[in-house]
Order: structure tokens, then sequence, then C-alpha cells
């Protein structure tokens, strides 16, 4: 399995503290069958500016380190990115990293109670100049959870969604379970990453969800594209292959009133 966003490097945002806590992330993740996982740090949230000359550091760092230990994982650098103005000549200053430093793919952050105004703009130019953004756990946005039609049209116009393993497996709540349900079922969730941030409350754990999203699907090599296929094809500079989503918005949005009674 792949994870393309996880918070491992240490002391660089809300991630682990120390090495040791990484390394301890590093052998939960190996142990759980991940293989490769882009370490992505927070960038541009008005908290942390993490450059992608400093991200690719720590990575060397922290690859020497669990290659020492013996820890059969290989990270590569990425960031993820708050969504700002001019998100391109962010990428070209190197504020902004994209995944595995390719310029192929861009993890992009929304604020978790709105959706900016600017989105479908900063898409579009991201997308005209060759650059596929990932929109990150949008099932933990407020306005999403309650307006999934937002998503079919940022899929449309190119965007690649990525949930999060705890929000489907219930960690995050039970409105964020029955979104991500919903956006799995409707093939609107193209990807499912950790989002790790430590060796405790928030680890590194892919298998769990890959269950739960095979339940959902009926089919667990469908789930398990979403953690081996698409994740390795964004490695690779490549688009995945995606499904075509389905539009229930009706239905989608009962099902979440229903789930919080």
């Amino acid at each position: 399995m792949i994870d393309i966003h996880c918070h491992i490097l240490p002391g660089i945002d809300d991630g682990p503290e120390s090495q040791d806590m990484s390394l301890d992330m590093a052998e939960i993740a190996e142990k759980d069958g991940i293989r490769v996982i882009v370490a992505t740090p927070h960038t541009l949230n008005g908290v942390y500016l993490n450059r992608s000359e400093e991200v690719m550091s720590r990575v060397q760092d922290l690859q020497e380190a669990i290659s020492g230990k013996g820890i059969r994982l290989r990270v590569c650098p990425g960031a993820e990115n708050h969504l700002c103005p001019n998100m391109l000549e962010h990428i070209k200053r190197g504020d902004a990293g994209t995944i595995n430093n390719a310029g192929k793919f861009i993890l992009l952050e929304l604020p978790s109670q709105s959706i900016p105004n600017g989105l479908k703009d900063e898409i579009f130019s991201l997308k005209v100049a060759g650059v596929t953004p990932i929109i990150t756990h949008p099932e933990r946005n407020m306005v999403l959870e309650h307006d999934p039609e937002i998503l079919y049209e940022l899929v449309n116009m190119g965007a690649l969604i990525q949930i999060t393993a705890m929000s489907l497996t219930g960690e995050f709540g039970e409105l964020a379970r029955a979104t991500s349900e919903l956006m799995v079922k409707n093939r609107v969730a193209h990807i499912i990453a950790t989002d790790a941030h430590s060796n405790r409350t928030r680890r590194p754990v892919l298998s769990r969800a890959v269950e739960y999203a095979a339940d959902i699907l009926g089919s667990y090599d469908e789930a398990r594209q979403m953690v081996s296929e698409r994740p390795d094809a964004i490695l690779r500079g490549e688009m995945p292959d995606i499904p075509e989503p389905i539009r229930t918005r009706k239905r989608f949005r009962f099902f979440v009133k229903s789930k919080r009674r």
C-alpha cells in the first residue's frame, strides 16, 4: 500500500515531535502493509511554511534513519498545501510542494468551515499548467458535508479526491464517517490516505479503511486500487484510472441527516 498523505517528518509541523516518534510511525506503517509514504507537512496555512528544499532534506535524513533501523519503508517528499491565491506561483517559488517533487500532483487543503470563492479558478489554472490538485479530506469540510454537489463539479474539472482512513472507520465522528462512506459508494472519492500525525491517536494505518471500503463497494479489488494502483500512478506522475462518479445528491443528503439522529 501507498500512503500519499502523512505527517511523518519530525519537528516540522503538528506531526511527531521527535525522530523516535517518526520511527515508531514508520514501524506501524510497515506492519500495516504500507510500503511507501509521502511526507506531507503543512505549508501556507498561516502557521507553517515548509519549503520544498527543506522538506527534501528532512526526508533524506528520515529515510536514512528508517533504513538504519531495518524498516522496509520508502519516504517521498510532498506537502499538504493550504489553498491560497496564485498556487502556481507558490509552486514555482518552492513554498508549495508537489508529490515526489514531480510537479504533476499537489495536495490541496481547504478551510474546514468554508469553500473559498477562488477554488475553481485555482483548479483551472493548475490543470492548464499540467498540475492535478488532490483535494484532501473534504469529508471533514462543513460545507461539503452538506452539499456534495460541489465535489462532482471539482471532479469534473479534473481534481482528484482523497479521504482519510480514520474518517471512513468512524474515528472522526459520525458525520465524517457517513460523508466519506457515501463518497466511496458514489465513486467520488479516489484515494484513501492516513493523514497520520503521531504514533498514538492518529496512526499511519490503512488496512482497516480498505476493508470498510471493500464492504461499501462490494469489491476488495476496487478498494485496494484506492491505496495501491492510483497512488502508484500519482507517484509516477501519471493520471490514475478513476471511475465515473454516481450523482445521487438527494440520497446523499438524506443519508447524512438520518445518521445524525
